[in-house]
């Protein structure tokens, strides 16, 4: 194959697809949010049976037939309105100057699309917009003919409501819709509304001075009474104060009573609880000194008594062997006596006699001798001899004594010769 033609051939291809592709774009209608597709050149039946020449697109695509069909757009943004009327006569005849603004928009909503349709397709956007001022203005000075200025001008919500009201039905009818509507202003060329608010503020300033002189007289009233109100109730008050204060000084003796009751119980109870401490005490000391006792005198003493007991025995069971050994000694005494014959009394004397001396003896034991002096008054040894010679005469008077006190002579007993001697 020859290159030209090869290069030509790709050349018909190519602009065939562009062609394609474009033919398909031009086919596709893709409506934007704000805005609304009307579709024209075939019949269609409304839903109450009409027959119309279009279709209505609001949002998404569509395709349209080529050649048949053919397509308009239709802007649903909002129109901002300035509406102004002047000499609008209101209720009363009062002409008045209303200033406001409204935000119109071509209503994309069945059945006020299809007015909008077959109304206000491809117009100009001035033209739309005067259409739609025209008709507020009307409508305005409808509304204000039904209101006095007082109305109109004290509630301008009320007003620019049935504004709302009546503007809202002829605008479909156009296929508009009215988003809002604010009153901005209202005056009039007369000063009409500028009396009413002088004869208003007038009465407004004479009932603020009647509401400021009756304000006066009911706070001087009020003060008035509530003097006297609080006198009455200082005086009340006071009452109260002395009754409650009589009522304390009546509790107050009550809870003293109470209290010296209470104070001397408890004394009695301490005195109780001491006495009761003491009497334990005593029993716990008494105790102790029976212990004490026990340990110090009944203890020793029965200690003693039966160590007493014990010696007692001891000394009973000596006493008993030395009395049987002195039995047995003076049997055997007696024996040797009765042996002994007549020799037996003078042997008993002699045995005897070392006692009885001892005894005369121990009548001088308080005499303390410690030397005998012996002096001579003769001169010729006359007081020597006289010393010597009273020795005898001393043994005499002892054994003098000795015979008095037994009533035996020891010395004729001494004497006396035996029998076996004498035999």
């Amino acid at each position: 194959m020859d290159p030209t033609a090869g290069v030509i051939m790709g050349g018909i291809a190519l602009g065939l697809v562009g062609a394609l592709i474009y033919a398909v774009r031009s086919l596709i209608v893709i409506c934007l949010p704000n805005e609304m597709v009307v579709i024209t050149g075939r019949n269609r039946t409304m839903s109450d049976g009409r027959q119309v020449g279009y279709r209505l697109l609001h949002g998404g695509r569509t395709l349209r037939i080529p050649i048949v069909e053919r397509v308009s757009r239709v802007d649903l943004t909002t129109i901002p309105i300035d509406v102004t009327v002047r000499n609008a006569y209101s209720k009363g005849g009062i002409p008045l100057i209303v200033q406001g603004i409204a935000n119109v928009k071509v209503s994309a909503r069945d059945p006020v699309a299809h007015n909008a349709v077959e109304r206000l397709l491809e117009k100009p956007f001035e033209e739309m917009m005067h259409i739609a001022k025209d008709t507020l203005e009307g409508n305005l000075r409808g509304v204000l003919a039904t209101l006095t200025p007082e109305e109109a001008n004290e509630d301008r919500l009320k007003f620019a409501g049935r504004l709302i009201e009546e503007a809202d039905e002829d605008l479909k009818k156009l296929g508009l819709e009215l988003d809002t509507l604010k009153i901005q202003n209202l005056t009039d060329e007369v000063n009409y509304l500028d009396s009413i608010g002088r004869q208003q503020t007038a009465d407004i300033l004479k009932k603020a001075r009647v509401a400021e002189a009756q304000s006066a007289s009911e706070a001087e009233q009020t003060e008035a009474a509530a003097r006297q109100a609080a006198q009455v109730a200082s005086i009340q008050a006071d009452l109260a104060i002395t009754e409650e204060n009589n009522l304390l000084r009546v509790r107050k003796a009550e809870l003293d009573a109470l209290g010296l009751a209470r104070e001397a119980e408890a004394t009695v109870a301490g005195e109780k609880a001491r006495v009761v401490a003491e009497q334990e005490l005593q029993h716990e000391r008494i105790a102790l000194e029976q212990r004490r006792l026990e340990a110090d005198v009944l203890l020793p003493a029965q200690a003693d008594r039966e160590a007493a007991e014990q010696r007692a025995k001891g000394s009973a069971a000596s006493i008993a062997e030395d009395g049987k050994a002195r039995l047995y000694v003076l049997d055997e005494t007696i024996k040797l006596y009765q042996s002994a014959g007549t020799e037996a009394e003078r042997i008993f004397i002699l045995n005897m006699l070392p006692d009885i001396i001892r005894e005369i003896a121990k009548s001088v034991d308080g005499m303390d001798i410690d030397k005998v002096t012996v002096i001579d008054s003769g001169g010729q040894g006359t007081g020597v001899a006289m010393a010597a010679g009273q020795l005898p005469e001393a043994i005499i008077k002892i054994t003098e004594q000795i015979e008095t006190a037994t009533g035996v002579n020891i010395l004729s007993r001494l004497g006396q010769p035996s029998e076996e001697k004498t035999k």
